[in-house]
């Protein structure tokens, strides 16, 4: 990426189509958080990706297609993986399947895996995005690694001084990164939650969601320590101590410039979608901590939960 080229506006579908084949990198919306995208083919491409978020070279990337044809050009589909994807895509769900051996993917996509991340997602722009590019892109999430993930155009901007083009297509809907679940001998493992919950794939697959039998990083977002701004973040706090920023859910709130509510009405749909901005918003004001208040563990709160838990992770291990 030529650094002397700044982007301080966002750019257009056709200009970012433009970008993406000329080999670099483009901040795209998703209804999930912005992506930074790069042909997926494309072996310097992604490795930009890579280098532009300084993040470690292990941590595969999630493949984001038009539609199920260039999807099934990339991913060997069994009949379970058939029926999630048709139950759920276009959306904010993402599947860890066999990759092709003839797929046109970069090896640095998979982290030298067999399998590949994939998803199709629902947003309008990143649709027509990929529908006029006409080939899957790679893309994590538009932040430096490890960092709070952009929800808005701005964010990806400000992330990068300017230096990624960017498409606007709005506040995220979701405010969370995909969910990622694993198909295998006729299973369903969660690797990572997010919108689309464990309860939902169950009663529309009518088939028990498992959890992972061991650590390894097998799909994106799963480094202990993720999603974290430059405070620190205490978990299932009462009350701010002094001097902490608070984020509060539900009842538990508290008054002040410092303080920031998920979801005054408890509404954890509400809450996933005003995670990553309110954290942002009170990690500027220069505080050492955030306290955040208890989120109930139970539907998209899980997700929540677990970017709470990596944002609170220690640093230094």
């Amino acid at each position: 990426m030529n650094e002397r080229h700044l982007y301080p506006n966002p750019v257009s579908v056709n200009e970012a189509v433009e970008h993406l084949h000329n080999g670099d990198v483009v901040g795209m919306p998703t209804e999930t958080v912005y992506g930074l995208a790069g042909l997926a083919s494309n072996d310097d491409a992604v490795l930009k990706i890579f280098q532009t978020k300084g993040r470690p070279r292990f941590n595969p990337l999630i493949v984001h297609c038009a539609d199920m044809t260039m999807a099934r050009e990339i991913a060997e589909f069994d009949p379970l993986a058939l029926k999630v994807a048709n139950a759920f895509w276009p959306g904010p769900l993402t599947l860890v399947l066999p990759i092709k051996a003839n797929a046109r993917i970069s090896d640095l996509v998979t982290a030298g895996l067999d399998t590949v991340a994939i998803r199709l997602p629902k947003h309008p722009m990143a649709r027509r995005l990929l529908s006029t590019l006409g080939q899957p892109v790679a893309a994590p999430s538009a932040n430096p690694s490890g960092k709070l993930s952009p929800t808005k155009a701005q964010h990806v901007i400000d992330a990068f001084g300017g230096a990624v083009p960017v498409l606007d297509g709005g506040a995220c809907e979701a405010g969370v990164e995909s969910t990622i679940l694993a198909i295998e001998n006729n299973r369903i493992i969660l690797l990572r939650p997010g919108n689309v919950t464990a309860e939902m794939v169950e009663s529309e697959i009518g088939i028990k969601v498992n959890l992972p039998d061991s650590g390894k990083i097998v799909a994106p977002g799963m480094l202990k320590s993720h999603y974290a701004p430059n405070a620190k973040v205490r978990l299932n706090a009462i009350s701010p101590n002094s001097g902490e920023a608070f984020l509060g859910f539900g009842s538990a709130a508290f008054d002040g410039p410092n303080c920031r509510n998920l979801s005054p009405k408890a509404d954890l749909a509400e809450a996933a979608k005003n995670l990553f901005q309110y954290l942002r918003e009170l990690d500027a004001m220069g505080v050492a901590t955030i306290a955040v208040a208890p989120i109930p563990i139970e539907g998209i709160g899980i997700a929540i939960n677990d970017r709470l838990a990596r944002a609170a992770a220690d640093r230094t291990t």
